[in-house]
């Protein structure tokens, strides 16, 4: 191709660009006939991706492509967009999972046209007009809450004893001391705000149950598991069963991606 001034070239690198960055609304529209090799992963509160350090491997060992999230913790609004611009990055249809407050994020950010199926791990899943805090009122307070401690300027922090005795006492002392050291800052307010439409209503549901939890409630997750009609996978673990059983929580990823490659529609 001629360009018959520096100004021609110029304005054809920046329409190729602005295709590149900003695809036709119509690019973004797939199907669930494609095989579905992107999995997103969202970590929780007081976390961070390297919350899914054990699974990640064992997904890309099966030839899955995998990216964790980084939720800066500031907002729910800000991690719901954090988000939306990693399914919007992906090639093809998405398995979106959600660990813990991440499960509330998925809710939200899973009504994404990319997202074909959501995973919930020892997550929250609120309906229409909850939030992680309202949803797990009717279960009483867990042993965990106790730990939180205000640091100013709204956020939270776990204390040290509430990660290694309720957030990830099955896991060894080195590993709850990292958690302590990488440990993220989270905004309360996050906690609180409600969910405008839940993608679990509309699209395929997984949930893995961890019933040693003394984060969130094992009746609230066992309730929501039930309330979504989702594929359940049960172990006797922490808040944490991705860290403490990743073999179990990676192989129940690969099968939701499995059994989605095989839907013919988007619906359950």
């Amino acid at each position: 191709m001629k360009f018959h001034s520096a100004l021609h070239f110029v304005s054809f690198i920046a329409l190729a660009l602005t295709q590149l960055v900003f695809p036709s609304k119509g690019a973004a529209q797939v199907t669930t006939t494609q095989p579905v090799k992107n999995i997103v992963l969202v970590h929780g509160a007081w976390a961070d991706g390297s919350s899914w350090s054990k699974v990640i491997p064992i997904l890309q060992s099966k030839g899955l492509h995998v990216v964790c999230v980084q939720n800066p913790l500031t907002s729910f609004a800000d991690d719901v967009a954090a988000t939306r611009r990693i399914i919007d990055a992906q090639d093809g249809p998405v398995l979106l999972v959600g660990h813990s407050y991440g499960g509330a994020v998925i809710t939200e950010a899973g009504n994404n046209p990319k997202v074909v199926g959501l995973v919930y791990v020892a997550a929250f899943a609120p309906d229409k007009g909850e939030s992680a805090a309202t949803q797990g009122k009717p279960y009483g307070p867990t042993p965990g809450l106790a730990e939180l401690r205000p640091i100013g300027d709204g956020f939270l922090v776990l204390t040290q004893k509430g990660i290694q005795e309720d957030f990830a006492p099955d896991l060894t002392t080195d590993e709850q001391m990292i958690m302590v050291a990488t440990e993220v800052p989270t905004q309360g307010a996050a906690l609180a705000s409600t969910i405008s439409a839940p993608a679990w209503r509309n699209k395929p549901t997984w949930f893995v149950i961890a019933s040693n939890d003394r984060m969130i409630s094992p009746k609230q997750e066992k309730d929501s598991a039930e309330k979504m009609n989702a594929k359940t996978l049960i172990l006797p673990t922490s808040h944490v069963p991705m860290l403490s059983r990743p073999e179990e929580v990676a192989a129940f990823i690969i099968d939701a991606a499995s059994d989605l490659s095989r839907f013919k529609t988007a619906g359950k």
